[in-house]
């Protein structure tokens, strides 16, 4: 049998054609009565949902908007707006240099009432994506951590948790027993301040796990079959040397389901992407450590203004991990030249199905044009997209993170953590308010 709902033939046709609507309408849909609640609650409506979205995967946008950093010493806050687009099929087969897509706008999160302040300085890791969901991690004092679904807009605020110093957040999914992790990295690393979260697991405490290497993070984190994986440097003394070319590079793999670590060494400054289900690192000929600048005080975009041009060739190096237990790489290269696109002004979006190669502007700006790029390895060509929509939105210029094969699956829409937990009001207390380090450690993480 199909499922354990029984359908006839009249509504499994119903069912064809409204497995062709957007999430949120399924979701009215579901309202109507008891039976269609049944009908649209069931596997084989759910499988055959998951299944056509799955042929039609989306870029998904998430927009922060930059605020003013005089609010706070530690950055300020921002607010969120969710956009996406279906992932062009075949771009190439147009006629047109450049072409123009809508981007949908779904649901916006606005932290003057959830709470979600974050480091800009830091922008690059302040936010992560994994199996349809969108984790933003809060700043050090100030900020909540959120968990939501970008395009239906349900979301839960996670435990907050005192961190030393430096901390970063990566989020991932466990396929096998189905569940959300966050990872919570410190620098400098020490006993008991590496720290997991399982969503929907009891209280949703912060728990400890063992890390055996210290090191800094260096990249966002990507999530491939379970597996968690963010560039890292082993260096300690590399700030205060003044030497931004000493480093000391590792891939750290964390297990989501056993919750171990792993190391894959590299040999420089790259960035991960998930290659058709493969971790693969990317990199360019004249690539830098963009995240390293701070610590020596430069200004990235000026750094980058002046030593990439636009239109320059771009030799582009792809390493895909072919034998995880080997550490055995097939190596690429790339060039190609392009008018339009800067390297300095992009971040890597993902893989499609087909192979291409999904960039995006990393910035919006109001009235100048927002392009995502495909670029085909095969062909070495390069499609550019002119993406319009944003400004409904926002009309300030914003961050932007991109994902490429966003796929809505109703199974992420139903989960139990999303329906029913509300932000809490007021302000995190700051130590030395009135709690001391500990006493914050003891009230949000278990041990």
């Amino acid at each position: 049998m199909r499922s354990a709902c029984p359908i006839s033939s009249t509504n499994d046709l119903i069912l064809e054609i409204l497995s062709r609507l957007p999430s949120k309408s399924v979701a009215r849909f579901r309202c109507v009565s008891k039976q269609w609640a049944s009908m649209f609650g069931s596997p084989y409506f759910k499988e055959l949902f998951l299944t056509r979205s799955s042929a039609n995967p989306r870029l998904l946008f998430a927009i922060a908007e930059n605020s003013n950093r005089g609010e706070n010493a530690e950055g300020g806050c921002g607010v969120w707006s969710f956009f996406s687009l279906p992932q062009l099929e075949n771009p190439y087969e147009k006629s047109s240099s450049t072409l123009v897509a809508a981007a949908e706008f779904h649901v916006k999160f606005s932290p003057d009432n959830l709470m979600i302040n974050h480091f800009f300085d830091l922008k690059f890791f302040s936010c992560g994506y994994a199996s349809g969901l969108f984790y933003i991690h809060g700043s050090r004092y100030q900020g909540r951590p959120l968990i939501c679904n970008p395009i239906t807009g349900r979301y839960a605020i996670t435990p907050n948790r005192y961190t030393y110093r430096k901390a970063y957040s990566f989020f991932g999914f466990d396929p096998i027993d189905k569940q959300y992790k966050a990872l919570s990295i410190t620098y400098p690393s020490g006993p008991g301040r590496d720290k997991v979260l399982s969503f929907g697991d009891g209280d949703m405490k912060w728990r400890k796990v063992k890390c055996s290497l210290g090191h800094d993070v260096r990249s966002e984190g990507v999530c491939i079959n379970g597996v968690l994986y963010y560039l890292g440097d082993k260096s300690v003394v590399f700030s205060f040397a003044g030497d931004p070319n000493f480093h000391d590079y590792v891939i750290v793999c964390f297990d989501a389901r056993s919750e171990k670590f792993t190391f894959i060494e590299v040999e420089r400054f790259c960035r991960l992407i998930n290659y058709k289900g493969k971790l693969a690192v990317i990199y360019w000929e004249d690539d830098v450590d963009v995240h390293a600048l701070y610590y020596l005080g430069e200004d990235v975009d000026t750094y980058l203004e002046k030593n990439l041009d636009v239109g320059a060739t771009n030799e582009l190096h792809v390493w895909i991990l072919e034998d995880v237990e080997k550490q055995e790489w097939s190596k690429h290269a790339y060039t190609w030249t392009d008018d339009e696109f800067s390297r300095r002004c992009v971040s890597i979006a993902g893989v499609t199905a087909s192979g291409e190669i999904v960039f995006s502007m990393r910035k919006y700006t109001p009235k100048k044009p927002f392009y995502v790029f495909y670029f085909n390895p095969e062909r070495e060509t390069l499609q550019r997209v002119e993406i319009h929509g944003f400004g409904k939105a926002t009309n300030k210029c914003c961050s932007v993170c991109t994902y490429a094969n966003h796929v809505e699956d109703l199974d992420v829409n139903d989960l139990e953590l999303l329906k029913s937990f509300y932000p809490l009001l007021g302000k995190p207390k700051c130590i030395g308010e009135s709690d001391s380090e500990s006493d914050l450690e003891s009230d949000s993480e278990s041990v």
